[in-house]
């Protein structure tokens, strides 16, 4: 563990990133997971309402450097694509 004043400030910041990059990247897992399960059911309506949350919640990630912007492109655009397959 860190002796120095800033180190220790270092330290307990890095833990509140750790806890809302978590949060974060699991609100992404649940609401690319919640497109899918449209996609899966063949529903239209619910798998574009999905995206459109899903796709909030990845560009808000991207911005906050949370995951790489083009990683947050990449699963935007086949999520879309398979949104778009339905109809």
């Amino acid at each position: 563990m860190a002796n120095h004043k800033s180190a220790l400030k270092r330290h307990r910041q890095s833990l509140k990133r750790r806890d809302r990059n978590r949060a974060a990247r699991t609100q992404i897992k649940n609401m690319v997971k919640a497109v899918r399960q449209a996609v899966e059911k063949k529903d239209k309506e619910q798998a574009a309402a999905a995206l459109r949350d899903a796709v909030a919640t990845l560009d808000k990630a991207a911005s906050k450097k949370v995951v790489h912007w083009r990683n947050a492109s990449r699963r935007i655009g086949r999520l879309q694509q398979a949104v778009n397959k339905l109809g």
